[in-house]
């Protein structure tokens, strides 16, 4: 018997205990989620079904977006998950002409970009913006294809931590269940797309921002090769570009429909393009995984999340690709102390150089404490700045030389189940918050330096009904491929939804 099944043998020798000790909680604690899937223009349907009907003249745009707006009035009460509502101009433009793939379906950009006409916010009450006079160069991109913005959706203050449960918003709420956080940082975007509001919207990445909510509400969430789509306003600045623009979907196909039609608007001839025609991967591919790490150590997988890898090792052997485990090549530890040094740089740059961007005075008395704390991490630490910069590419180039035997890493999106509400509560003090933060949120930094494409699919439901997101990544470049393995992967084993 080879090592999968020896390990996945030993994983369910605790299962049935497992099931014991939770099913009980699971009954007492179980919360009907919430969500908006119904018979409506928009029913049961993703985006590549919606943008068909409207092709051949099934519903109209202008249907379809009544509908979006009539489900997010519905929900956004319990999820709290939009930031400025565009429903007027939304319903006017749904009644133009549209070009595009997407010819007219709704969608909602993430309050950390400029909409013209909405204030943006970053999710702070430390300014008041004003209303944007024009779109951020990515919005222009995403809009290119055939999507209609019908408002902004809520984030954590200036998106720097995994949940949005700020003064300025209140707390946004998984749709799966609303006692659980959605993750962050497009918490709302994540939370509409769950929901049913709408099929696509926006999301962007700088430590995991995009992956982490599609891991906690079931969502598919693409971090794409660097270069690969228009690049955050300003990140030029920045020694590391570690952001990264995006979508959330609940399908696949979806992503792929979205980064296919986004290359018409702009694509990066240095990378490979991504193209049209995606079918599920025909070549079998060497995945490596790894040993959980010891629970002393942030980043270690609780058994639900650790078993969710086992058995994703288990179907990528099922479908004849070459599975291997390996130990942990790196000190998580040692690289989050490294990387947290980085990340209080946008902190920093946010609270102290931010004016440029918000075009408002400041309050830096308003700020949150995670905020202020990162950024007094980075200014104590900025003479170590250079040494943690050399360190991360060093660390990235090392694990990048793993491609030189294996076509994709596994490894989970995040290192636990969906937390509650009030696990990453602002009130709490910085120490406390980024250490819970660095633990739950280990896998998913890293490519942010390297510039490597990972992508979270849901193939895991914890024993309280909670999506458990599985992260693969591959080499630069090789979003085709991620894509293909993804589309394989949810035919294979198709997604959970949140009406079944």
């Amino acid at each position: 018997m080879n090592i999968l099944g020896l390990i996945f043998i030993k994983s369910v020798c605790y299962d049935f205990i497992s099931f014991i000790i939770h099913s009980k909680s699971y009954l007492s604690t179980m919360k009907k989620n919430v969500h908006a899937f119904g018979d409506d223009a928009i029913g049961f349907e993703d985006a590549v079904g919606l943008a068909a009907a409207i092709a051949t003249k099934k519903v109209s745009p202008l249907e379809i977006t009544q509908a979006a707006i009539a489900r997010a009035e519905k929900v956004n009460p319990d999820l709290n998950a939009i930031a400025c509502p565009n429903y007027e101009q939304a319903l006017q433009t749904a009644t133009q002409p549209f070009t595009g793939f997407f010819g007219g379906l709704p969608t909602f950009i993430k309050d950390n970009e400029h909409l013209k006409g909405l204030p943006t916010q970053f999710g702070t009450k430390a300014f008041v913006a004003r209303p944007a006079t024009r779109n951020s160069k990515y919005v222009n991109q995403m809009l290119s294809t055939g999507l209609n913005a019908i408002g902004k959706t809520t984030l954590p203050e200036f998106g720097l931590i995994c949940s949005t449960e700020n003064p300025k918003w209140g707390i946004t709420r998984n749709p799966w269940n609303t006692e659980y956080t959605t993750g962050g940082s497009s918490s709302g975007s994540a939370a509409m797309v769950a929901a049913g509001v709408v099929p696509i919207a926006m999301a962007n990445d700088g430590a995991g921002s995009t992956r982490i909510p599609a891991s906690c509400c079931g969502l598919v969430g693409l971090k794409p090769t660097r270069n690969r789509l228009v690049n955050f306003e300003g990140s030029g600045i920045l020694p590391i570009n570690i952001g990264y623009e995006g979508v959330v979907t609940r399908s696949v196909r979806d992503t792929v429909a979205f980064y296919t039609a986004a290359e018409q608007y702009y694509q990066n001839k240095k990378l490979p393009s991504i193209g049209s025609n995606l079918q599920p991967i025909s070549k079998r591919l060497k995945v490596v995984f790894f040993d959980n790490l010891p629970q002393d150590k942030m980043g270690h997988q609780d058994k639900e999340t650790h078993d969710t890898i086992l058995h994703t090792a288990s179907l990528l052997q099922s479908l004849g690709h070459q599975v291997e485990m390996r130990p942990f090549p790196l000190d998580v530890d040692f690289l989050s102390k490294h990387f947290l040094n980085y990340y209080g740089l946008l902190a920093f740059l946010m609270k102290d150089l931010g004016r440029v961007v918000y075009k408002a005075k400041l309050n830096k008395h308003e700020l949150e404490c995670f905020t202020t704390g990162l950024s007094k991490q980075f200014t104590s630490n900025i003479s170590k700045l250079p040494g943690s910069l050399k360190l991360l590419k060093e660390t990235g180039a090392k694990v990048e030389t793993l491609f030189n035997d294996y076509d994709v890493i596994l490894t989970p999106v995040v290192s636990t189940i969906v937390p509650k509400i009030g696990f990453f509560d602002p009130m709490l003090s910085y120490e406390e918050i980024s250490k819970r933060a660095i633990s739950f949120a280990s896998f998913t930094g890293l490519q942010n330096i390297t510039g490597s494409p990972a992508i979270s699919l849901p193939l895991g439901m914890s024993s309280g009904g909670l999506p458990i997101g599985v992260h693969f990544t591959t080499n630069s470049g090789q979003d085709r491929m991620l894509l293909e393995l993804s589309l394989e992967l949810e035919a294979a084993k198709p997604f959970k939804r949140i009406w079944e």
